[in-house]
């Protein structure tokens, strides 16, 4: 028992990892709610499942646009000093937001200008938080890192909604977004103790032409690469896009208020911490894993879809969210195990675009489909793109796969 703890959770003995995974924890429970004021807002101004999706894909339109260049950024620049940049700056757009609200200042033009700012500073801030990892543990507990810190996002999903959803009810949207901002600070203060010297130092990428096309060649050329991408791009184009689906379902489809969702919101969370603490302790990913992985998380989905009423979807949510943390972290390891050093920056950024890029494509389209039809068909194509996209790697990798699972090198 004691070995398999050790196992969970050992890439918490390292120091600096253990000072960023508390106060990323700290500051990812203000995100989550700053996720759910966020919707409930949109939803209050404008009554659309459209405009939520809408609003919500332009925090990641600019991911989509500009996410190579991003990536081509981090390689060549230190990640510590990156990531307080990044920092200080979604902080300062938090409160604006907040000073915004509680002055009853806020229009949506602005809900989608600070969305988009947002968005440009997403750019930089996904893939040198995911290199950064790599930086602090090694490639030899990457896994676990990453698990682990996929396990603090769903904790946060628990907890911030249950937050959100007091503040909401009891003080209004607007102090969600003040109480985000300050959870910024928790971050700020860990970067700010890691050791350089304890850091596994990566060379920064010289700065020479034709970066950002060298880096979309060495994915094309290879598979291992072609297939997780190609997988999380479909994934995170229909079946992520939880913040327009489960409004919606919360409050359409079950009636409900910013409570519903919230519970929904933190069931996710709640499953994937459990998937999560059982996918950290476990062996490297393979691509056949992945597979499975997908094909579950998108079946999760569809039978979530048919809940016949709140108490069941709830339930089924848990699973749901167990799931989705085994697939991101499988698809997460294999994407940086594969890259070598030198490429990662670029690599994790089409990682980025594929998993938060795609929101501006899928966002609008999801919420198109509740508004028109029902929020159920939204999620239940989101869970059939993951069985095809699943199937796509069973094409494009399956075959080439032995009986044996490959392991990552």
């Amino acid at each position: 028992m004691q070995n398999a703890l050790r196992r969970t959770f050992t890439s918490l003995a390292v120091r600096n990892f253990r000072l960023f995974f508390i106060g990323q924890g700290i500051s990812l429970c203000g995100t989550w709610m700053r996720t759910i004021a966020l919707s409930w807002l949109v939803l209050q101004l404008t009554h659309s499942g459209v405009q939520l999706g809408v609003v919500t894909a332009a925090q990641f339109l600019p991911v989509l646009l500009l996410g190579m260049f991003g990536g081509v950024i981090v390689d060549r620049t230190d990640n510590k000093r990156l990531l307080i940049f990044t920092q200080i700056c979604l902080g300062v757009i938090s409160l604006l937001l907040g000073i915004l609200v509680i002055t009853h200042s806020i229009e949506l033009w602005a809900i989608y200008v600070l969305a988009v700012f947002s968005g440009v500073i997403t750019v930089l801030d996904t893939p040198a938080r995911q290199t950064f990892f790599v930086q602090m543990v090694g490639e030899q507990q990457l896994k676990n890192a990453v698990t682990l810190d996929a396990i603090m996002i769903n904790v946060a999903r628990v907890v911030g909604p249950s937050m959100a959803a007091g503040l909401i009810a009891g003080v209004g949207i607007g102090w969600c977004f003040i109480i985000d901002a300050c959870t910024f600070v928790a971050v700020l203060v860990a970067l700010i103790m890691i050791r350089r010297s304890h850091l596994h130092h990566v060379e920064p990428a010289p700065q020479v032409p034709g970066q950002l096309r060298a880096g979309l060649q060495y994915v094309r050329s290879t598979p291992a690469l072609r297939t997780s991408l190609l997988m999380m791009i479909i994934i995170g184009t229909f079946a992520y896009e939880f913040p327009v689906a489960l409004p919606l379902f919360a409050t359409k489809t079950f009636h409900g208020n910013a409570t519903a969702y919230a519970l929904m919101t933190a069931a996710m969370g709640l499953g994937a911490v459990g998937g999560g603490l059982y996918t950290a302790g476990r062996p490297p990913s393979s691509l056949r894993r992945l597979i499975l992985s997908a094909v579950l998380f998108g079946l999760s989905m569809m039978i979530v879809a048919v809940a016949p009423n709140l108490v069941t979807a709830l339930m089924l949510l848990v699973v749901v969210g167990a799931l989705s943390i085994l697939f991101i972290s499988l698809n997460n390891t294999t994407t940086q195990l594969t890259s070598t050093p030198q490429m990662r920056g670029r690599v994790m950024a089409l990682w980025s675009m594929a998993f938060q890029g795609t929101t501006p494509i899928g966002g609008p389209i999801i919420g198109a489909i509740a508004d028109h039809s029902n929020p159920r068909v939204g999620l239940a194509l989101g869970g059939a793109s993951a069985v095809v996209a699943a199937g796509i790697g069973v094409f494009t990798a399956g075959y080439r796969l032995p009986k044996r699972e490959q392991k990552n090198p």
